[in-house]
């Protein structure tokens, strides 16, 4: 369809399609090229809200209804969302001897709500599309008050910013912007619906810019303690993933949510962590989360491709959650 509308669709359906790839080229921009990509930095949240608003386009208002129809299948997501992954980055944070502004990245990470690409990831895994959209979108509406919460207490009290700080700066970034696409979408879904295919192009870019941006301003750190980092970085991944599926599996959903859950919560909004990092602490401290962005979309690209080989054998709706 995309390449019958012209070629800015087609460029569009590419960049969706190398996603993963296109985001491990920016990071790699940003170590060759750190003095031109460094300031790139400061403008994450400008990229972030520009980013969330082309989110929130893509919702609608009964994207939202599932969470009264399957209340089970989205408690567990979001307990999982938010309860596995902030622990998880503590846990990590430690066995990797990582503090300071590093914890505090990685916490970041942990807390913040699922990321903008897991949907695509859990619809190429054969995963609970409806789901996971869900837990996206009620995840990023409670972020402001989860994320600073989780970041405060397990990051440490003695942080140079306040929990008002980091509601409104999540509130300005994130929830009016995703809210007003909202609104642009129930006002003029036509409109909209025409422009769909090509929003892949603005979000793409924009986390690009934002990782190359990042890496390329702390280049020295990636080139002194980038190995342990990334290590710390992968694991962390790994665990939600991991968990995220076994939680699911334990609390008996069915297999298309185990998969669903199992991406919303390994794969972050690194963005919203990395924006929160470079206005409220320090570039450092955006570091975990431009590597965990470049990671996690790796990661969930190999694990979609994994799972789209192995069709889900459970096609029973969750009848304990319905």
């Amino acid at each position: 369809m995309s390449t019958r509308r012209g070629p800015i669709a087609a460029l569009a359906d590419f960049v969706a399609r190398w996603f993963a790839v296109l985001v491990v080229v920016g990071g790699l921009v940003g170590l060759v090229l750190p003095a031109q990509t460094a300031v790139l930095a400061d403008a994450v949240p400008l990229l972030l809200g520009v980013i969330m608003f082309g989110m929130g386009l893509t919702l609608r208002v009964s994207d939202f209804a599932l969470v009264l129809r399957r209340p089970w299948a989205v408690l567990v997501g979001l307990c999982a969302q938010f309860l596995l992954m902030p622990l998880a980055a503590v846990a990590v944070s430690w066995l990797f001897g990582l503090s300071g502004l590093l914890l505090a990245g990685m916490v970041l990470v942990g807390a913040a709500p699922g990321g903008t690409a897991s949907n695509v990831i859990v619809y190429l895994a054969r995963g609970d599309v409806a789901l996971s959209v869900t837990l996206t979108s009620v995840a990023t509406m409670l972020a402001p008050l989860i994320t600073p919460l989780w970041v405060l207490w397990l990051a440490g009290s003695d942080l140079p910013v306040g929990f008002g700080d980091l509601f409104f700066s999540i509130v300005q970034v994130v929830l009016v912007p995703v809210l007003a696409g909202v609104v642009v979408r129930a006002l003029a879904s036509p409109f909209v619906e025409r422009m769909t295919p090509y929003l892949p192009l603005v979000s793409v870019t924009g986390i690009v810019v934002v990782v190359a941006g990042i890496v390329g301003a702390n280049a020295d750190a990636v080139a002194t303690s980038g190995l342990l980092l990334v290590g710390a970085v992968i694991l962390h991944n790994g665990l939600g993933l991991g968990l995220g599926y076994l939680t699911a599996k334990a609390l008996r959903l069915d297999e298309t949510a185990c998969r669903a859950v199992s991406v919303e919560v390994g794969m972050q909004n690194s963005g919203l962590a990395a924006s929160l990092a470079t206005s409220h602490f320090a570039p450092l401290a955006a570091l975990p989360a431009a590597l965990f962005s470049v990671w996690h979309n790796v990661s969930g690209s190999a694990l979609a491709t994994y799972w789209a080989r192995r069709p889900a054998r459970e096609p029973r709706q969750q009848s304990a959650s319905a």
